[in-house]
């Protein structure tokens, strides 16, 4: 395998995985903060709500 290859793959395997998990921190962190809870409760009920 060329040297530009390897660098380049241990590069997205390193930074990729940092990438996702911060995606996913944020995604978490978008989920559980107390100011949206109100939005998501009113989504909850959505389904239940008559037409």
């Amino acid at each position: 395998m060329p040297a530009t290859y390897k660098f380049l793959a241990e590069f997205a395997q390193t930074w990729g995985l940092a990438y996702f998990v911060a995606v996913f921190a944020a995604v978490v962190v978008y989920a559980l903060a107390p100011s949206r809870k109100n939005r998501f409760d009113a989504a909850a009920r959505i389904p239940l709500q008559e037409d």
